[in-house]
């Protein structure tokens, strides 16, 4: 009998931030510009990368609004 194990995850990470002008809808907290990358992994070997920019929350974590470019320009 064969076995497979299938385990596939994504995570966000947050790569840099930087203050942004404006308020939380949600909780009234300030904003902040974050470049953020999405991996996908299939049993713990990423497999897919994307990068995107994004508003979100410095107090509650939500996210506001998001940038998805083909193109991001890394530091």
């Amino acid at each position: 009998m064969v076995f497979f194990c299938f385990l596939v995850d994504t995570r966000e990470m947050v790569r840099s931030s930087k203050p942004a002008a404006g308020i939380c809808s949600r909780c009234g907290g300030g904003a902040s510009v974050a470049d953020m990358e999405t991996a996908t992994r299939f049993c713990y070997v990423p497999v897919y990368r994307r990068t995107w920019r994004a508003i979100i929350c410095t107090f509650c974590g939500a996210l506001l609004k998001s940038y998805y470019r083909r193109h991001l320009r890394r530091p």
